[in-house]
């Protein structure tokens, strides 16, 4: 699958996080985040958005960085290719690039 993001979106394959264990050994299941944060690997980045004079803000994140970001509620931000799966996100959705 070949995609391309617009404006300021970003496309990104998801990491697997470990399972989170309290203490005293209870698993605790990744629906038990209420506002759900994600791990992954930037596949794509679109040109940035347009400013008021016609230019391209440009990105602050690149291809190949691992990032921490939000991840989407709904399903129209999913994108899945046989068992791969990718979320096109918003760049202001990213919360941080994990060096």
């Amino acid at each position: 699958m070949n995609i391309k993001p617009l404006s300021s979106h970003v496309l990104i394959a998801p990491v697997e996080d470990e399972a989170k264990q309290t203490k005293s050994g209870i698993v605790l299941p990744d629906t038990a985040d209420k506002k759900k944060q994600s791990r992954g690997t930037i596949i794509a980045i679109g040109p940035g958005k347009m400013n008021e004079t016609g230019g391209r803000v440009p990105m602050s994140v690149a291809v190949g960085q691992t990032v921490l970001f939000k991840e989407p509620w709904g399903d129209e931000s999913k994108i899945e290719d046989g068992d791969k799966k990718y979320f096109l996100v918003e760049e202001d959705d990213i919360l941080a690039v994990i060096e």
